[in-house]
């Protein structure tokens, strides 16, 4: 819809002789002011040699002389020099029948935002170009918390918008398999081993998840001997290198610690959604690397026996890129996973999401990058989110005491499945038996839920921004929450169910065919209008890298819904109003579907 009144408008100031002007669109937000407005007469004003008002004016007279009456109403100028644009009858149900991708809810064949060459010129128009998201990047050795499960949320639902808007799209993931942690995972579990008296076949039978948290307590354990003892911590240094030289005395239980590692995180990305094309390691980037750092003495100096980056000179910090021992460190793996990654993949973007504690590192490694590969360093962005809290306070994987992501799913579908239990108690005291549902269908549901509540906590809110997460606000089926969407969309679906087992005759289907008897009242009329912006919000949200863009919209649809249910029959009217109405209640649900489904959100058809 913004494509067309952007176009409209584009071609009305083509007959005024004012070009190169980028026409703005955007929906209103109370109805009284129309449905869409455009400041587009403040600056043409200056052009016409008239006050923003009378060019206004001007615009109005023009546009609606232009025509387009099955698109446009009505069209008005509000004070100091808005236009502002009411949609036509036609229009409104014209945009329920138009064909759409049944897997994004966008429009087939659907046009841009009416202004494509600039849209293009920008790097904002998404069609075919090939983009690569990193996101989650755990450290084997180590367990999967809540930073991993934010990144991982954020980084599915901005590669489902950039693939609705036409992008190709890989996720890869890149995981620190070699290094200090790796050390002290090691010590720490050759300690945990002994102390118990247990071997690591021992180990090994048990199940996954039991597994992964040896893991992250061997971990905290050498991290804690790490700073405590120096004996440990010469230890541990020497294991450290023992790894990089591949050392067999430590490489079975290296080996065998990576892969329980990595079968563990495959587990929960299944159990997210998420399919990695690629999974990329430290140990095979440090190498390409460290070469990288030996190859440009014009860019990384000598200091102290290491070689640094002199941040400095660029009002940046400076880092350290090959240590005293001659081994890479983060920083010159980095160097090597960007090209190894542009070399597997000539993207047009590389997208890197992670947490924003280390924007500061991200500045001084693309800086880096710029210097030694002037034509990948444009082309990578980074993309950094809050830091998640719960009442217990900042995790510390170091000490143990971390919010593990497994166990923060698990207590929201526990309390997703009490939930539902209440509801549906209140349900039957009311006499309300509703369908039955197999206990195979139920424990989706309650997975479906539970997963949807914590993805929805974490995407509602403006990237960057920390995260004060809450279980009671999170798991509810009132306000702002994954489950009252979920439940908005349960309820389109037991109307249209209700409205097949009641009805005797075909139903005419076609919104465009509905002769109301009736003007539209104004809960329709407002439905129709968010209906129509759904294709120009999920454009936004991926041009943007935005799902709380997406939530937004989504939430504000789902109230609208629900406010026109509580006011208006559906079921109880008879003939074409009654039909209008279930089309009307099947667009929304599928609009929910589709939106929630590119925040990585699963829709049930009943709970």
């Amino acid at each position: 819809m913004i494509g067309e009144l952007s176009q409209l408008i584009t071609d009305v100031l083509k007959t005024l002789d004012t070009h190169d002007v980028l026409v703005s669109v955007v929906p209103t937000d109370d109805p009284s002011h129309g449905d869409y407005a455009t400041s587009v007469a403040f600056q043409v004003a200056k052009k016409l040699g008239m006050s923003p008002m009378e060019a206004a004016e001007l615009l109005c007279k023009a546009l609606s002389a232009h025509g387009k009456a099955e698109l446009v109403e009505k069209i008005e100028v509000a004070k100091p020099g808005f236009i502002n644009f009411t949609l036509s009858h036609q229009a409104l149900l014209k945009n329920l029948s138009t064909e759409h991708n049944p897997s994004t809810g966008l429009p087939a064949g659907r046009r841009g935002s009416g202004q494509e060459d600039s849209a293009r010129q920008s790097g904002s128009c998404l069609k075919a170009k090939k983009i690569m998201v990193e996101f989650t990047d755990p450290n084997p050795f180590k367990e999967l918390h809540i930073g991993h499960l934010y990144s991982n949320i954020v980084g599915e639902s901005i590669s489902r918008l950039l693939e609705a808007n036409g992008a190709e799209v890989r996720r890869v993931c890149y995981q620190g398999d070699v290094g200090m942690h790796v050390a002290k995972s090691l010590w720490g579990l050759g300690s945990k081993l002994k102390t118990q008296n247990v071997k690591l076949e021992e180990i090994e039978v048990q199940a996954l998840d039991e597994r992964a948290k040896f893991l992250g307590e061997a971990y905290a354990l050498g991290a804690t001997a790490f700073e405590e003892s120096e004996v440990a911590k010469q230890e541990i240094t020497v294991i450290n290198k023992q790894v990089y030289l591949r050392d067999p005395e430590v490489m079975e239980m290296y080996t065998k610690g990576r892969q329980w590692s990595l079968d563990y995180f495959e587990s929960m990305y299944q159990r997210l959604g998420t399919n990695f094309t690629k999974l990329y390691f430290e140990s095979d980037a440090g190498p390409i690397g460290l070469q990288l750092v030996k190859s440009h003495p014009e860019v990384f100096k000598e200091s102290n026996g290491a070689i640094i980056f002199a941040g400095e000179e660029y009002g940046l910090h400076t880092r350290v890129f090959i240590n005293s021992l001659g081994l890479p460190t983060y920083e010159a793996k980095e160097l090597g996973l960007a090209v190894t990654k542009y070399g597997d993949y000539p993207y047009d973007q590389s997208i890197m999401v992670t947490g924003n504690e280390i924007n500061e590192y991200f500045k001084v490694l693309l800086k880096a990058i710029s210097l030694i590969r002037p034509d990948i360093a444009p082309k990578m962005m980074h993309i950094s989110h809050g830091i998640v809290r719960l009442p217990e306070g900042k995790m510390s994987s170091r000490t143990g005491k971390i919010v593990r992501a497994e166990w923060l799913l698990d207590e929201a579908v526990a309390r997703a499945k009490t939930k539902i239990d209440e509801v549906k108690e209140g349900q039957e005291s009311q006499g309300d038996q509703g369908s039955r549902v197999a206990q195979d269908e139920r424990e989706q549901v309650v997975e479906q839920v539970g997963l949807g509540a914590v993805k929805w906590a974490l995407l509602r809110s403006g990237l960057g921004k920390d995260i004060e997460f809450s279980f009671d606000d999170s798991v509810s089926f009132e306000g702002n929450s994954g489950p009252y969407l979920q439940y908005t969309f349960v309820r389109t679906q037991s109307i249209l169910a209700k409205d097949r087992e009641q009805r005797t005759e075909s139903r005419n289907s076609d919104p465009t065919l509905l002769a109301l008897g009736s003007p539209l009242n104004p809960e329709e009329r407002r439905l129709l209008v968010m209906l129509c912006q759904y294709s120009d919000i999920v454009e936004q949200a991926a041009q943007k890298y935005s799902p709380s863009t997406l939530a937004t919209y989504l939430f504000e649809l789902a109230q609208l819904f629900n406010n026109f249910y509580q006011k208006h029959q559906i079921l109880k009217e008879e003939g074409q109003i009654r039909d209008f109405r279930l089309v009307l209640t099947a667009k929304v649900g599928e609009t929910l579907k589709n939106g929630l489904y590119l925040l990585g959100i699963q829709s049930p058809e009943r709970m």
